[in-house]
């Protein structure tokens, strides 16, 4: 999720790469970055976990088409998620596999929100959903407009605890319907 002039987020349909065939699920290998250095890593020990719910959302939100494994292993892995160290107006940005997250600043369950939201949108691009023009759609392109702590606080008054991220995917229809064309 960027606010700059241009998308950061190239296509990348890593579906394809790990040899989707019509009628079988895919299998999709990914590895989050631990966050062992909180202070220079500007992430929380409990980033990872919103990393791997995002991953899991896409996996519910495909209908049985898509089964993501975490892996220990950063060599095994198709999609890596990084933690990054925020510059000025980029949340997150998608290098193919590579999906790199900043996480937000604060405490509390907006800050969650913000970070799972980020880690759901780039990982989206990683399975090779572009951005849309629906600010209710999870792959919406900030550049026309609206409000990334807007957003994210809307979705945060859905939840009253953190473990209630996973309740609420954060999607929107045509974002599933999105991910299952592409499947």
């Amino acid at each position: 999720m960027k606010t700059g002039k241009r998308s950061v987020c190239p296509r990348f349909l890593l579906l394809a790469v790990a040899g989707v065939c019509a009628g079988h699920a895919a299998g999709l290998t990914y590895w989050v970055e631990p966050c062992t250095r909180p202070a220079e890593m500007a992430c929380k020990n409990g980033d990872p976990d919103l990393a791997q719910w995002a991953m899991e959302a896409w996996q519910a939100a495909s209908g049985g088409k898509l089964q993501v494994e975490r892996t220990a292993e950063k060599n095994q892995a198709t999609v890596k998620i990084y933690w990054a160290s925020g510059r000025a107006g980029l949340y997150g940005e998608t290098r193919g596999g590579d999906v790199f997250v900043s996480p937000a600043a604060g405490e509390g369950i907006l800050r969650e929100a913000t970070v799972y939201l980020t880690c759901l949108h780039e990982t989206g691009h990683a399975l090779g959903l572009r951005h849309t023009a629906n600010f209710e759609d999870i792959m919406y392109n900030f550049q026309y407009g609206g409000d990334i702590i807007k957003y994210s606080a809307c979705y945060a008054r859905k939840l009253q605890r953190r473990e209630d991220i996973r309740k609420h995917p954060g999607m929107s229809r045509n974002d599933q319907k999105r991910l299952a064309a592409g499947l």
